[in-house]
Formats: structure tokens, C-alpha cells, sequence
């Protein structure tokens, strides 16, 4: 399940379309007649590889039947599954240590998201961050007995422990960075809480469209990307131009995975406030997203 938050813009170029029920659903939020629905944990994976100009990023287009954001870019990623915080083949960084990077109080808690993050990269792109110990990696999963378990892990028919556990492999969370975390807004129907990861292609290992969401998958400079979401050429969210934005400056997926440990993960959570006939939509420290909203105004 590609995630795409829900969080705000998704015409190409800053400031453009937003979904028609927002107004409406924003006014009811303020006036005390919506209840927020509670995020659900969630994963997402800036996948790199290095290349002759620099790193280029894994993107895929969601299908533009989707109920929303069709059509838009973003990146492998979806939901926390429950049997995620099953005890699983490990190595790299704790699970306690990683709910001490990605603030989360439970580590089984914790482990549920790296696992969504490697789950869903392989689920979705057919790239898997796991080897048979914590020194090699997998180099090929194309097979058709890999096929058939990537099938049966996105029918939730088998769970990541078990798929690892079949292979005799563990998760290799030395291979992620976390990046940033956002916050679907309030007033949306369906939220996530998502984590947003970095990680280098494997050797050996290559991408493809294994998602049914997604239409086209694409490698691409993080700038070129940028540069057509400025055009008005390429549809994005917020949180998916923001990372490209800030993987511009490495010059390799390496560099971006070290700059990830100092990264702030405090989470990101559209504002909305009314002010007269208006509605100012924020998301604080990202002004390029800032929109005023008249109400009944229409995309």
C-alpha cells in the first residue's frame, strides 16, 4: 500500500489542488463536530542508488483511479501490520534502540515499523533489505518462488516472521535511516503516522512495478524529480517533494544514509485555521505549502 498521508497539495507545483471535502470537514473539526480519528503506525522507504550524476530515488505513480491522489509520485510504503511486532530475525540496531530514534515509548512497537518499512519495500518494488546474517544480503528475488511469497505477503496470507523465518533470513535494519515523520491531518478520514526511511539498493538487486496501486515506477535524480514538480509536470505531496528537496545536497546514497542519524524526526501535522471566510492550511516549517481556502472554494 503506497502512502500518500493525505497531507495537503497534490496538483504539481506548491499550493495547487486540494481535496473538495477538506473546507467542510476543517469547519466541523473547529466547531467540535468531527472526531479526529486515531493515525495509524505506518512505513515508507527513500529507496537510492548511486549513479554517474549523483543518487537517483525510486519513485511510483499511483494509479489515476485511485480515490485520492491519483496520479500523484511517491514511495514504497504502507500501514503497520499488527503480526510486524512478532519476534523476528534480527540484525542491526535494536529494537529498543530504535524506539529510541524514532520516539516510539514500546519497542515492539518500534520493531513493527522498521519491519513495515522492509515489508512493504519488497512488497511493493520486489527490493528486500535481508540477508542470512548480519553481514550478506540477498542478491536476487526474482524468481518465482520469491513472487510467490511477495504475492501471499500483500494478501496478508503470510507474515513477515514467517516469510523470514521460511528463508532462514533476518531483517537488516543497519540498511535504514530514519529521515522524517509526518502526520496525516486531523480532519482526514483515514490518517497515518509514517516514517520515513532512507536505504540503498542492494547489489545485485533490482526494482519493479510489483504494486497494484501504482502505474509506473521510475528512477530519478532527486533534482530532476524537483524540477518537475516545479514545472507543474510531476504530481507530489507535500512530504514526497520535501524529501527530495533535502536529498539534493548528498552526493551518494552513503552520504545520505549518515546525514540520517542526525536527522529531527519530531513529526510534521498540518495546521488549519479559519479566519474569517478563510481557511490558512500550514505545515510548520514548510511554508512553500501554506494555502488560503475560501470557503466553498473548488479545485
Amino acid at each position: 500500500m503506497t502512502t500518500t498521508n493525505g497531507l495537503g497539495s497534490s496538483k504539481p507545483g506548491a499550493g495547487g489542488w486540494y481535496p473538495p471535502e477538506w473546507p467542510e470537514r476543517i469547519r466541523a473539526l473547529a466547531n467540535g463536530e468531527l472526531t479526529p480519528v486515531a493515525p495509524r503506525p505506518a512505513a515508507t522507504v527513500l529507496l537510492l542508488r548511486d549513479g554517474p550524476d549523483g543518487p537517483a530515488i525510486h519513485m511510483l505513480r499511483r494509479r489515476a483511479s485511485m480515490a485520492f491522489a491519483g496520479g500523484a509520485y511517491a514511495y514504497p510504503g504502507g500501514a503497520v501490520d499488527p503480526r510486524d511486532e512478532r519476534s523476528v530475525g534480527w540484525a542491526g540496531p535494536s529494537p529498543a534502540e530504535w524506539a529510541d530514534r524514532l520516539g516510539i515509548e514500546d519497542e515492539a512497537a518500534a520493531q513493527a515499523v522498521v519491519c513495515a518499512a522492509v515489508r512493504e519495500t519488497f512488497e511493493e518494488a520486489g527490493v528486500l533489505l535481508a540477508g542470512p546474517s548480519a553481514q550478506a544480503l540477498v542478491s536476487d528475488t526474482t524468481d518465482d518462488t520469491w513472487e510467490a511469497d511477495r504475492a501471499a505477503l500483500v494478501a496478508r496470507e503470510l507474515s513477515f516472521a514467517d516469510f523470514l523465518a521460511r528463508r532462514d533470513l533476518v531483517l537488516r535494519s543497519d540498511l535504514l535511516g530514519a529521515w522524517a515523520r509526518w502526520i496525516t491531518p486531523e480532519f482526514e478520514p483515514r490518517r497515518y503516522d509514517t516514517w520515513f526511511f532512507v536505504a540503498a539498493l542492494p547489489a545485485g538487486q533490482r526494482t519493479r512495478n510489483a504494486s497494484t496501486e501504482a502505474d509506473r515506477t521510475v528512477w530519478i535524480r532527486p533534482a530532476e524529480a524537483a524540477a518537475g514538480f516545479d514545472r507543474g509536470e510531476l504530481l507530489m505531496m507535500p512530504p514526497t517533494i520535501t524529501a527530495l528537496r533535502e536529498l539534493q545536497p548528498y552526493g551518494s546514497a552513503g552520504e545520505a544514509l549518515a546525514a540520517a542519524g542526525t536527522r529531527d524526526l519530531a513529526p510534521v501535522l498540518a495546521r488549519a485555521e479559519l479566519h474569517g471566510d478563510e481557511i490558512v492550511l500550514s505545515w510548520p516549517g514548510h511554508d512553500e505549502f501554506t494555502r488560503r481556502i475560501a470557503w466553498g472554494a473548488s479545485s
